[in-house]
């Protein structure tokens, strides 16, 4: 079997488990509606309920909370070494 596998977006995926969760069409009905394997459907589908106890959690939160704690830190090193190259060029005479 050749040819390239179809990437799909988070956005797809959590939509077709939230279809497969509310259980108004069967995981086969959905698989032949959007092209996909059963298989493919049932693991998204476990995917977001077990994703769903870290938005309750909070965890979800603390991440993205030391997402930004570190992109903060990324900001001041690149500051840092800015002022340094610019320090280091006037001191070669460019």
């Amino acid at each position: 079997m050749t040819g390239k596998r179809k990437r799909n977006s988070a956005e797809f995926k959590a939509k077709v488990a939230l279809e497969a969760l509310r259980g108004e069409q069967t995981v086969a009905q959905l698989a032949a509606k959007h092209g996909l394997h059963q298989t493919m459907i049932n693991a998204w589908k476990k995917q977001a309920v077990e994703g769903m106890a870290t938005v309750f959690s909070g965890k979800a939160q603390a991440a993205d909370g030391a997402r930004e704690s570190e992109i903060d830190q990324i900001h001041a090193r690149i500051g840092q070494l800015v002022v340094e190259r610019d320090s280091l060029r006037r001191a070669s005479g460019r």
